[in-house]
């Protein structure tokens, strides 16, 4: 049996996509482990689930860092520690160089709240409702060098209700969000172990 492809999350606040890739990771029929958590953020409520789950979590504060480079470098050593094979970003809210999504090529996924190419960006729901749209969802993709960019793996779709507001909206999304992300994960992992596919 082949060893599990090695899986970090980074995260930046209470790191919900976090945890339901963490359960399905966990199931003996899901060909990866995850491995390391980290985060940007101190007070993150995220590390308390790390914490509650033995899973190493790096903090790394950005705000510690008078460049990006030096923040990427150590998220970078903190990765090699743990041999980690796959980047999942989920609610991670620090755009990451060229140069590190670069060394990451098809290695690293992001979850964005839109369906993407549409709405990139911040602040998505209150958009969608702005514009008038009829349907508004997410995608999980491979993430490039530009912003909210790269081949969407998954995406998931829901209607725009007329008396939606963007709370409202966000909370629709963020359930389709925990069925998206694992499907993708799953597709990835494929992938890794069978480069053919890609």
């Amino acid at each position: 049996m082949t060893q599990p492809v090695r899986v970090a999350v980074l995260f930046s606040g209470r790191g919900s996509n976090m945890q339901t890739l963490a359960q399905h990771l966990a199931k003996p029929s899901v060909a990866g482990e995850f491995v390391l958590a980290i985060t940007n953020r101190p007070a993150a409520k995220g590390i308390e689930f790390c914490q509650a789950q033995n899973v190493p979590c790096a903090v790394i504060d950005h705000k510690a860092f008078d460049t990006r480079a030096g923040f990427e470098a150590a998220m970078q050593n903190a990765l090699d520690e743990e041999e980690v094979e796959l980047i999942c970003a989920a609610g991670f809210m620090r755009l990451l160089t060229p140069d590190f999504v670069t060394r990451w090529h098809d290695r690293i996924i992001n979850i964005h709240p839109s369906l993407l190419p549409a709405y990139k960006g911040l602040d998505t729901h209150a958009r969608v409702l702005a514009d008038g749209a009829k349907e508004h969802g997410c995608s999980v993709h491979y993430m490039r060098a530009e912003m909210d960019d790269g081949p969407v793996i998954v995406q998931k779709r829901v209607p725009v209700k007329a008396d939606d507001t963007p709370q409202t909206l966000a909370a629709r999304v963020l359930k389709q969000e925990y069925i998206a992300y694992p499907e993708a994960i799953d597709i990835v992992i494929k992938n890794l172990k069978n480069p053919k596919l890609r």
